[in-house]
């Protein structure tokens, strides 16, 4: 999985109702059983669910840097710099990996807790999965990092019934599943909490 976005400064992982803040209840820190034992804090990440006029979603194809056959897919989006805000971060993260401007940025659907190796070291992160639409299809990695550009292959738009198919690893884990709710329901009342995931 992954820590895209993020390069030695950089960091990952909606703001609901128009606040950046994390409800008091969400965990600070993961507690991974075993010789991890308690990790630090979470890399804020803000990534985007996008579908375009055919409700296809939006991938990029990640790797290891080093092992190309290591690979998933992911939905788009990194962490948060400065003091910028997750909706900002979304933006911003989708624009540089898939060159996609013209976005209707939607609610927070889901909210993730992951702790995930890559690149040589960990990655521990809260991430927010933002509803985007959008009509322009065609993508262009301009604005990728250095380690991006090493760990990205490329991008795809997948329908709910091919991701439904698919054997590759993908990320978060159940999307099939909870994209079928989403074009079937619509968007949850309120963030969706999913559950831990450490690889």
């Amino acid at each position: 999985m992954p820590a895209d976005g993020a390069e030695d400064t950089r960091a990952e992982g909606t703001r609901a109702e128009g606040t950046d803040e994390r409800p008091a209840s969400a965990p600070d820190r993961l507690r991974v059983p075993g010789e991890l034992g308690e990790l630090g804090e979470l890399r804020k990440v803000a990534r985007v669910v996008l579908l375009d006029p055919q409700d296809r979603i939006l991938l990029l194809h990640g790797h290891e840097p080093e092992v190309p056959s290591d690979d998933w897919w992911f939905t788009p989006g990194g962490g948060l710099e400065g003091d910028e805000t997750r909706e900002e971060a979304a933006l911003r993260e989708l624009a540089e990996e898939t060159g996609i401007t013209e976005v209707e940025l939607g609610p927070v659907l889901w909210r993730r807790t992951c702790s995930f190796p890559f690149a040589g070291r960990r990655w521990d992160q809260d991430e927010w999965y933002y509803l985007g639409r959008t009509a322009q299809t065609a993508t262009e990695a301009t604005g990728l990092t250095e380690l991006e550009r090493r760990s990205v292959a490329g991008a795809r738009w997948w329908t709910c019934q091919e991701l439904n198919r698919a054997h590759e690893t993908v990320y978060p884990t159940r999307l099939a599943e909870l994209l079928l709710r989403l074009l079937d329901e619509g968007p949850p009342a309120g963030p969706e909490t999913l559950d831990t995931e450490i690889v």
